[in-house]
């Protein structure tokens, strides 16, 4: 008769710490990942945006060149594709460090 449980060699203590240190690693991942800033820019630099891996936005630099009150349509085009991609970016950089951890395993609700 098996006592406790077994899987593969591995009893339920070894298990549990092996979750409780992946557990830390993913939350060590996590505050690397909002810590980190990435930068996009859009209309050859003329707009600039800073995000952090937790989907924050840190900085948005306008150029004064960028200013046309004539074309205001170019500018807010310029804003959106900049944020879109500093989020892009932000998204990737978060993934790819949850992925180190995670061994490329997709947990749901992780980033």
């Amino acid at each position: 008769m098996a006592k406790g449980f077994n899987m593969g060699g591995m009893n339920r203590n070894q298990m549990m710490a092996q979750a409780r240190k992946m557990q830390e690693q993913l939350i060590a991942a996590q505050q690397k990942a909002a810590e980190t800033e990435v930068t996009a820019s859009a209309g050859g630099g003329a707009v600039k945006v800073t995000a952090t891996g937790d989907m924050r936005l840190t900085s948005l630099a306008i150029a004064p060149d960028a200013l046309d009150p004539e074309d205001v349509e170019m500018l807010q085009d310029m804003i959106l594709a900049a944020v879109n991609d500093a989020l892009e970016s932000a998204e990737r950089m978060a993934s790819q460090q949850m992925s180190a951890v995670t061994g490329g395993l997709n947990i749901p609700g992780l980033f």
